[in-house]
């Protein structure tokens, strides 16, 4: 598989404070990855380095074979990397139509905007049968699905995604990850989550790195992660 993100010794933090601590990542295409810890383990300030949203304080991140590290988060997204924050990242006076136009600013053309449009009302129907309603009078799921729309629409390739089923009931939250699946295996996405639930990160990512304290403390396949019997110790 092509490499798409490579991370090395990545140190961030925030003011002068470190909070990740010399991390080494690597997502190929197809592929999805997911980091797994307690809470305060530094897993979204992973996200937000790799992403842009804060400078990182070492260590190099390279995207298809470009180091990007000291590029800010609109660079990035204009290259094909797309940071899909927990919060409800939606407009919420804006009708979704709106939105997802307003994501598709990046797109290379009109006609490649209107391609992504009509993927994104493939992807998620109820977004086409509510093109006219409020972004903010959506359910949770429904304003997570039109995140990753609004994603989808500046036509990236590689997704990070914070915690894609917080707040969600188990049904949506299992939805939502079945089409982060479904975009990586048929369109070549690549994606890197952070997750609080493990059962479903082990239920659909390729590997797992496990985080504690800043620091990765185990690198491996779901499917053995899966199957160790004493998973809980880790975190």
């Amino acid at each position: 598989m092509n490499q798409v993100l490579n991370v090395s010794g990545l140190e961030a933090g925030y003011y002068r404070t470190s909070v990740v601590f010399g991390l080494d990542i690597e997502v190929s295409e197809g592929e999805i990855v997911a980091i797994l810890g307690h809470n305060g383990a530094g897993k979204t300030t992973t996200l937000k380095a790799i992403a842009g949203l804060i400078r990182p304080f070492g260590g190099k991140i390279v995207y298809k074979g470009e180091d990007v590290t000291r590029l800010p988060c609109a660079e990035k997204a204009k290259r094909g990397i797309s940071f899909i924050p927990s919060e409800r990242f939606t407009f919420a006076e804006m009708t979704v139509m709106d939105n997802l136009r307003l994501g598709g600013r990046l797109a290379a053309s009109p006609a490649a905007r209107e391609r992504c449009l009509q993927r994104n009302c493939q992807l998620f129907p109820v977004l086409a049968e509510r093109s006219k309603q409020k972004a903010g009078t959506l359910s949770g799921g429904e304003q997570r699905m039109l995140s990753m729309g609004i994603a989808l629409m500046s036509q990236a390739r590689l997704l990070l995604l914070d915690e894609p089923s917080l707040g969600l009931a188990p049904v949506f939250a299992h939805g939502i990850f079945a089409t982060i699946k479904g975009l990586v295996q048929e369109e070549g996405l690549s994606a890197l989550l952070v997750e609080q639930d493990v059962g479903l990160a082990l239920e659909f990512a390729d590997r797992v790195y496990i985080m504690r304290s800043g620091r990765f403390i185990l690198h491996e396949k779901a499917e053995v992660l899966s199957k160790r019997s004493r998973l809980w110790d880790l975190f």
